[in-house]
């Protein structure tokens, strides 16, 4: 039986369509993967099925007995209850149940009667059983698991989520989504702001839950391991295929090995037409031009034109062999060492991923290495005349006033790359050619990162540092930022728990462990 049923569905703001005449169905147990550019409707699906937007044709059924849970990047608990608390309301029945239970013992430690001490002992054979069928004896235990799993410590979990920050509450939001084990959880982008552990943690879970599970997620490998359907939000409808992440690449590009045939076949079809209709024009005979025509059709098909691009600009640059050392330094905080003797120093074509769990203290060094921070001990050494670029710095200090045009094509390369270049690379970041002319301050959260990542990609400094940026990007954008970081002749710190990203372009990991310490590996 279908959990969710969507049937001929159309969806459109104004005069902008999202999607036309989609239809899908989920069921129980159901794993599906929701992908597509920014914009191209993926959220919307969710409010629909949440019945917070209403499709402007066809229809969107639930079943109304199915409890579903949805967990946005946005998601946020508030109130004055800790963490703690506010997970166990989720089990308000079991812990009515252990109250009566105590009550109960306290009686049976002073009755006399032995009529009243029948009816207490049957009275906590009931609740015993109800505490069974509930199982909650153990819900402290899945509580704990939780809280851990998703980075808590005992501070945390007891500190008034209004005291906490927006992604810890956000985080928060999600252990709640878990803890209540509905019977469809719609996850969009849960992984942003775990650590690796947590990542794999909650692929566990969702691996362990019997319920159907809908996601949205720009993390490839997390994709990969929980997803068994993948829909593609694509030209305004859903194409499906059968399988993970890795089985969807392998059959789109098949699927469009056969569509390209066919677009060949009605090229040569409409270039045979073409010479048809000239031949009284022509000179040359319809043969020999079709194989001209043919032929050059053939030299316009470049290969990897991101990657030609990309060469192109990053072409004249020229950086010396040694750009930065870190010589022993140290951080702490409030009395708390947070590393202690960190020495590495960063090569011309070094790929640095730092890695490690949330709090293990990777943002405290890229706040050193930036100058945001002053170490405690030791000192980070720029080489005279190196220059590195902050995509989290960029994003901030983004002129909220400025276009996207003029602000990527008057800072570093593009002050020299030709505009035609820039447009072309601002395309592949999936800007329009409207896009361009628009303020910054109008665009959505994602579009701005990809203006700053851009700027960041584009800036010509010897160093280009990244704090997480997977976890503002889609994932077009992040192939395009990968091959860039790729071709770029300078050198890449980043601090990233996507594996997919890490393993795609670290040369060295730096890698933070509470138990075993700092250490670093070459790749």
């Amino acid at each position: 039986m279908s959990l969710i049923r969507i049937e001929n569905v159309t969806m459109k703001y104004e005069d902008v369509m999202i999607f036309r005449d989609i239809y899908f169905r989920v069921t129980k147990g159901e794993r599906i993967g929701l992908i597509g550019r920014n914009g191209a409707g993926k959220s919307t699906v969710f409010k629909m099925i949440m019945g917070s937007e209403l499709p402007t044709a066809g229809k969107v059924e639930v079943d109304p007995l199915a409890k579903i849970s949805y967990f946005s990047q946005f998601s946020e608990l508030h109130g004055s209850l800790s963490v703690q608390q506010e997970l166990e309301l989720c089990f308000e029945q079991v812990g009515l149940i252990e109250r009566e239970l105590s009550e109960v013992g306290e009686k049976l430690g002073l009755v006399t009667d032995d009529g009243e001490m029948d009816s207490l002992l049957s009275r906590q054979a009931e609740l015993f059983e109800q505490m069974e069928h509930l199982n909650g004896w153990n819900v402290s235990v899945e509580i704990d698991t939780v809280l851990s799993k998703l980075g808590f410590d005992d501070r945390s979990r007891n500190q008034p989520v209004d005291e906490l920050s927006g992604g810890w509450r956000n985080r928060a939001a999600l252990a709640k989504i878990l803890i209540e084990v509905p019977d469809v959880v719609l996850l969009d982008e849960p992984t942003n702001f775990l650590d690796i552990e947590g990542i794999e943690w909650l692929e566990q879970w969702l691996h362990r839950f019997n319920g159907a599970m809908i996601l949205v997620s720009h993390d490839r490998q997390f994709i990969d391991r929980v997803v068994t359907r993948t829909i593609e939000i694509e030209n305004y409808h859903f194409q499906e295929y059968e399988g993970n992440y890795t089985d969807y690449i392998q059959k789109k590009k098949m699927r469009k090995k056969v569509l390209d045939r066919q677009f060949e076949w009605e090229e040569e079809l409409l270039i045979m037409e073409s010479e048809a209709i000239d031949t009284r024009a022509q000179k040359k005979s319809p043969k020999d031009r079709l194989s001209r025509k043919l032929a050059d059709m053939k030299k316009r098909i470049e290969p990897h034109p991101v990657n030609v691009l990309i060469t192109d600009i990053y072409e004249g640059l020229r950086f010396p062999d040694r750009l930065c050392e870190v010589k022993s330094i140290g951080q702490t905080y409030d009395g708390r060492s947070i590393f202690q003797s960190i020495s590495f120093d960063i090569q011309k074509e070094d790929r640095l991923a730092i890695v490690g769990p949330n709090g293990s203290g990777k943002s405290t060094l890229i706040k050193v290495l930036t100058g945001q921070e002053k170490p405690d001990s030791g000192e980070v050494i720029w080489e005279r005349g190196v220059s590195y670029a902050y995509f989290n710095r960029m994003w901030d200090e983004l002129d909220l006033k400025d276009t996207v045009s003029h602000a990527v094509n008057t800072a570093g390369l593009g002050l020299n790359a030709t505009r035609k270049k820039v447009s072309k690379f601002l395309t592949m970041l999936q800007f329009s050619e409207i896009d361009l002319s628009k303020v910054i301050g109008n665009l959505s959260g994602g579009q701005q990162a990809r203006v700053a990542l851009a700027k960041c990609l584009l800036s010509g400094a010897a160093v280009i540092i990244l704090d997480e940026p997977t976890n503002h990007l889609d994932l077009t954008s992040i192939q395009v930022m990968e091959q860039a970081l790729i071709h770029f002749p300078g050198a890449v710190i980043t601090v990233s728990h996507d594996r997919f990203f890490i393993d795609k372009i670290a040369t060295r990991l730096l890698t933070f462990d509470p138990i075993l310490g700092i250490s670093e590996q070459r790749l």
